[in-house]
């Protein structure tokens, strides 16, 4: 069995990979989340791009354990702000993970842009490092549009402004399965298929 770390806590992001690995018939991996190993300090994610911070959280990772990391970063890229907020998603209004502040700010910059200048995507990059420095760097995009008010009660972060592409309603009036069957991060993971297949054949 060979072990695999998701340089996360984030149960959601386990199970995400967890039905990624099933659905592909990958057996011989073991997940382990951040809780289950050393605690070891947190790597400072002062990259310029998803893809830079996904490899400092997935190096730290091999550094610190010696096993093979995934990590990932992601956030929401506004087309007529140049992709931002981008990595600066979780602290766009300052404070951290303060999600309607970030809602209201968003929404205040882009209060008198017209409904075809409002192209958002969310993004995901992902990054698998393994112990013998081989490195695979995956994005998923899920592309949509900002709508101009909040909706729905479901989902976190930037999820009651973001409408996605075919949809009539906005990623927080979803249900965790239907998003999670076309989200930026499963878009993204399933790209890795290949790499994790080579893995789980050394187990």
């Amino acid at each position: 069995m060979v072990k695999l770390l998701v340089a996360s806590n984030n149960a959601k992001k386990l199970k995400e990979l967890e039905k990624i690995l099933a659905d592909a018939g990958i057996e011989g991996i073991e997940l382990l989340p951040l809780s289950a190993v050393e605690p070891y300090p947190e790597p400072v994610e002062d990259g310029r791009t998803f893809a830079d911070n996904a490899l400092i959280k997935a190096r730290a990772g091999v550094q610190h354990t010696g096993l093979a990391t995934i990590a990932d970063d992601s956030g929401l890229a506004v087309e007529e702000l140049n992709g931002m907020p981008g990595v600066l998603s979780a602290r766009w209004s300052g404070g951290h993970g303060d999600d309607e502040a970030n809602n209201r700010l968003l929404l205040g910059q882009m209060a008198h842009v017209p409904a075809e200048r409002r192209a958002a995507a969310f993004v995901s990059v992902c990054a698998l490092v393994t112990p013998d420095g081989e490195e695979h760097v995956v994005e998923g995009r899920w592309p949509g549009s900002l709508l101009t008010a909040p909706q729905g009660e479901n989902g976190f972060g930037y999820d009651p402004l973001f409408q996605p592409e075919g949809e009539q309603r906005s990623a927080a009036e979803m249900t965790p399965e239907e998003k999670n069957a076309v989200s930026h991060r499963g878009r993204a993971l399933a790209q890795l298929r290949e790499p994790l297949a080579a893995l789980a054949r050394q187990a």
